[in-house]
């Protein structure tokens, strides 16, 4: 049974933590932030790394050109911002000189998904995910913890081109460790199980366990938990096999239904393996206000609703 009583370490501590490193380990690494150095914990690199650093203010379109630049000169930009200002104000400059230029700049988004929670709709960054997969060359990282933020910011900084990678505000459970192994673009599986797959991004992956959880003490079903880390390039062969061993799917993530990861997933599924397919997230609607974790539940991303979904699919592939 997982724990209920894991530690608790913002994403974005993660991200702060590896960007250092990666500073360290290359002096070509650079971070340019619009005004939020705190926030987005590129305060830690600010410091570390003074001659690296780079703050612009609050011009987010100029945060992307900047970058585009630099990379142009052999830099490895990290450009932070919030998700909601970057991409989201800056989505055209990330398409155009971003990506097709295929520039090797990093874009980090912060205070993704509804969970940033007093600030509302305004800075919810819940359609961020539809906009940056559907740009070619564009790479999607979602990590599920601080741990594997940190794992990503370090290998993305080492890995050429550009790249988005969606992290939160809040504390959320750690669930992985050091040890445990990460690789861009390779899906991990969690939990172990035949009769449902579950397969989910972000800090809703420790939703998705503790609903697996429930549903094998409650209903004797045994889902398999796959933590969908990298959105695009998405690990296909991963979700196949989920939707093979298991004949139905049940996706989880704290965006937008519509376009976000569990839309790619059924892309997938329809091309080449149909199956029974269920979504939690957010239908279609703005965030609001709130404390996070009631938040989390009112749009329907809470364990009960992973399960009510769960059995949905379950009744489709029975």
């Amino acid at each position: 049974m997982l724990s209920t009583e894991l530690k608790q370490v913002p994403t974005r501590n993660g991200f702060g933590e590896g960007l250092i490193e990666a500073g360290t380990r290359d002096r070509n690494v650079i971070g340019i932030c619009a005004d939020l150095s705190e926030s987005t914990r590129m305060e830690g690199f600010k410091k570390a790394h003074p001659e690296q650093y780079y703050e612009i203010g609050v011009s987010e379109q100029m945060l992307v050109a900047m970058a585009g630049g630099l990379a142009a000169c052999g830099k490895i930009p990290w450009i932070a911002s919030y998700a909601m200002f970057n991409p989201g104000r800056s989505w055209e400059q990330v398409r155009t000189i971003m990506a097709l230029n295929e520039t090797n700049v990093k874009i980090a988004g912060a205070h993704a998904g509804v969970s940033v929670g007093p600030d509302g709709a305004t800075h919810q960054a819940i359609e961020d995910i539809a906009i940056m997969r559907v740009i070619p060359h564009m790479r999607v990282v979602v990590p599920c913890d601080a741990v594997q933020t940190k794992k990503a910011t370090l290998l993305l900084s080492e890995n050429w081109g550009p790249s988005y990678l969606r992290f939160g505000r809040e504390k959320s459970p750690i669930i992985t460790t050091e040890q445990t192994p990460f690789e861009l673009g390779k899906a991990q599986i969690f939990r172990e199980g035949s009769d449902l797959a579950i397969v989910a991004c972000g800090i809703l992956v420790y939703n998705a366990l503790l609903a697996a959880d429930e549903l094998a003490h409650e209903d004797g079903v045994e889902c398999r938990v796959v933590n969908n880390h990298t959105v695009k390039p998405m690990d296909e062969a991963a979700i196949l096999d989920a939707a093979r061993s298991c004949g139905a799917v049940v996706t989880v993530e704290e965006h937008q239904i519509h376009g976000g990861m569990g839309s790619a997933v059924a892309e997938v599924l329809a091309a080449k393996h149909p199956a029974p397919i269920e979504f939690v997230g957010v239908n279609d609607t703005f965030g609001q206000s709130g404390d996070p974790a009631e938040l989390i539940e009112y749009y329907g991303m809470g364990t009960a609703s992973i399960k009510e979904a769960a059995r949905r699919a379950i009744k489709r592939k029975h």
